[in-house]
Formats: structure tokens, sequence, C-alpha cells
């Protein structure tokens, strides 16, 4: 964030890690933050949290038993980590069946990460992930009564009396203008910051040295998007005009991947964000402020922001949250319950037809309902009437087959 657009006021945990230093996990950044936000208040100033990554935004904001230890975040390669975690996924699958089945039903058998996760939580607390999860679960769904092991860690909940503000547009429109910031960052100077990684990594691999290209700035987009640009910059053997299409490609491919990221943050916020705030019995401090009209912008979203917080401070009683706006109605919605710690609702199908494997109800009958599985099915049911040698059908196949059938 340029200088310029911080209105005099101090930001922290800015560009505070350098290129050659590890990548923070989400406990890294709760503890600095934390810790600033402590610092914020011993000098008798207001601390506001401004996301960002909301995985890692409602980590600070909530108590949380894993996402407060930094080694079960996100493994570390490093020579005290267990060897078995190095393995091949479905080698690491195989051993998370054995110590937590819950969990190892849980992942899709190619989301080598969080089968990752899951057994080194074991590994280093003795304890099921699943087990954490639903201890957690029953204490956010019955807070008076204490389900809590000795030893174990608090649940979730709001670490602090917190005031939301979710500024929000509508989708067209916010599609347009993450368009027009890639290109106005393009023009602030996108292509040197991609030229100094780029010197960078080439000076570390020349000096001998191994980077983990999987993790952190470098899957960062506006970086990975632009390797083939500067491939053949280095390569020096292609045509202004070649060049000019390259780099025209790599910034659609920044805009598509920024416009994918901000749908993956909304429903992060009307998912996981809006039912951990409704549980934490904080619905009520959370708002949205409709951003889709820039003219109306003051009196749309500043004056109201500001008269939001000037009453909450005060302790006074603040508006419904759905009453600001129809978008706010709309969004404030909980679009469906959060599964990710609900074991009751995990469920895991493969369907031999197409070689697809779901891990919930949801994912299931999407598949189930799809243009490639009706024609996979219809492609089987063709096949076996038309050939009375084929060989019999798989029991799970034969299954979706009648089931298919009596549909149809």
């Amino acid at each position: 964030m340029p200088e310029d657009e911080r209105s005099g006021i101090p930001h922290h945990l800015l560009g505070c890690i350098g290129l050659n230093e590890e990548t923070w996990t989400v406990g890294n950044f709760v503890s600095n933050a934390l810790a600033k936000i402590s610092e914020i208040r011993a000098r008798g100033r207001l601390p506001i949290l401004v996301g960002g990554t909301h995985y890692y935004t409602q980590s600070l904001l909530f108590h949380d038993a894993l996402a407060n230890k930094p080694q079960t975040e996100e493994p570390v390669k490093n020579a005290d980590r267990p060897a078995i975690l190095e393995e091949p996924t479905e080698v690491l699958l195989e051993k998370l069946r054995e110590v937590d089945s819950v969990m190892a039903d849980r992942w899709h058998p190619n989301d080598r990460r969080k089968i990752q996760r899951s057994l080194e939580i074991w590994l280093q607390t003795g304890r099921k992930a699943s087990d954490i999860y639903e201890e957690q679960r029953t204490r956010r769904e019955a807070p008076d009564q204490d389900t809590t092991p000795e030893g174990a860690e608090e649940a979730s909940r709001l670490r602090m009396r917190t005031l939301v503000l979710w500024v929000g547009a509508q989708s067209d429109v916010l599609s347009k203008r993450l368009d027009a910031r890639v290109d106005k960052m393009v023009t602030q100077g996108l292509l040197n910051e991609v030229n100094t990684l780029s010197d960078f990594y080439d000076g570390r691999i020349a000096d001998g040295e191994s980077i983990d290209t999987t993790r952190g700035i470098w899957v960062a987009i506006g970086y990975k998007e632009f390797l083939d640009y500067q491939a053949a910059l280095r390569k020096g053997d292609s045509s202004p005009a070649q060049l000019n299409k390259l780099l025209a490609l790599a910034i659609e491919k920044t805009k598509a991947g920024t416009r994918q990221y901000a749908k993956r943050q909304i429903r992060w916020i009307r998912i996981k964000l809006n039912n951990a705030i409704d549980t934490a019995g904080a619905k009520g401090s959370f708002f949205m402020l409709d951003g889709s009209d820039l003219p109306n912008w003051e009196q749309d979203v500043s004056e109201i922001g500001l008269k939001l917080v000037d009453a909450f401070l005060k302790e006074e009683t603040l508006p419904g949250p759905s009453s600001l706006s129809p978008l706010a109605a709309e969004m404030l919605t909980a679009s469906k319950p959060d599964t990710s710690a609900r074991a009751d609702l995990w469920s895991r199908k493969h369907c031999e037809v197409c070689n697809t494997t779901s891990v919930t109800e949801s994912d299931w009958a999407v598949h189930i309902n799809s243009k490639r599985h009706k024609k996979a099915m219809s492609s089987q049911r063709k096949r076996a009437l038309n050939s009375t040698a084929q060989q019999p059908m798989p029991p799970a196949a034969q299954d979706i087959f009648e089931e298919q059938a009596k549909e149809d």
C-alpha cells in the first residue's frame, strides 16, 4: 500500500517479511498481530484490523486450538520434522487413516496439504484433529457446558469485543474495480516488483540454494502469471509483438486470478466468518457497507461506518445489520452452514463411473446432477444394453445406475 494512500495513519505488519525469511504461518501472524494490538492499546489508541486473507484475520479474531499453534498450521520443511510427512500423498493418507479415520475420510485423496496437516496435528499433539474439531463445535453450541478435556485449549470465541465492517459491492461492479486495480498496479510498478523477485530467485539458485515456490510470495497473484513473459524477456529471442502478447496475457491472467480470489474470499465471509460470528453470539456487530455507488461513497460507506464505530465505542444500541441496505440483507445471510468442523456433515463417496471422489453430501449432489456425470451414466447404460458380453458393472456404479434409471 503506497504511503500516500495511508492518510498519515500508522500501518503495521506491512512489508515486514524479507524475501529470504521463512513464510509466515497463521500462527506467526496471530502472535505478531496480537503483540501489535497490545502495543496500540497501551498507547490509548484504537487498533483496526484490515483484511487481507480472511483465514488469517479470522484466526486473529477468534480463539482456536489449532490456529494458535504455528507448527500445526502449515508443515514446515526442516530437520526436526517427522520423516513420514515427506512421504507420498497416498502413504500419508494411509497413515492418517490408521490414526484418524474420520479426517482421512474428510479430505479428498489428492489434497496433500490438508492430509499432511491432519497427520501432523496427531504427531505433535497426540490427539486426533477430528476430536479437537468436535470438541470445539460442542463448546460453541453448548457454551455453558464444560466439555474441555484437561490440557485442551479454549474453544473458538471472539478474543475481544469486536465490530466487523465489510465493505462490499455488487458483483459486476466489483469485477470492474478489480480489473482497474490490476491496471493501476501495472502502471505503479508491478513489473519492477516481478523483476526484483525473479532476480532474487535466480541469484539464490545460482548460489546453489533452493526455494520452495509452492508457498508464500511465490504463489501470490501478480507474480506467477508473469513467468512466461519473464522467461521470454530473459531469453531475448522474442519479437516486440510476441512480448506484448505475452504481457497482455499475463495481465489478463492476473485479473482473472484476482476476480477468482475475491469470489473465494466472499464465500469465506458468507459461510465461515458469518457462521463463526453467529455461534459466538456477535451477529449484531457484523455489518456490510454497500460501496457499489462510488459517487455516494461518503453517504453509503463513510458516514454509516463512522456512526457505527461511534455507537460501538460508546456501547450504544446498534441498528440491525440487514437494515442498512438490500445488498447487506442479501449478503449477511449465510449461504450455507460451515461444514469444515462438522463431522456429522462429512460424507465420503466415490463415483466409479467418473472416477470422482466427493467428501460432503452437497459435493456429491452437485456431482451426480452434473452434465459430466449424466453423460457418463448415459454412455454406461448404452454399453450395458448393447453388449451382452460386458463385464459386470462395479457394485457402486450399479447403485448409481439404478438410482439414475429411477430418476429418468
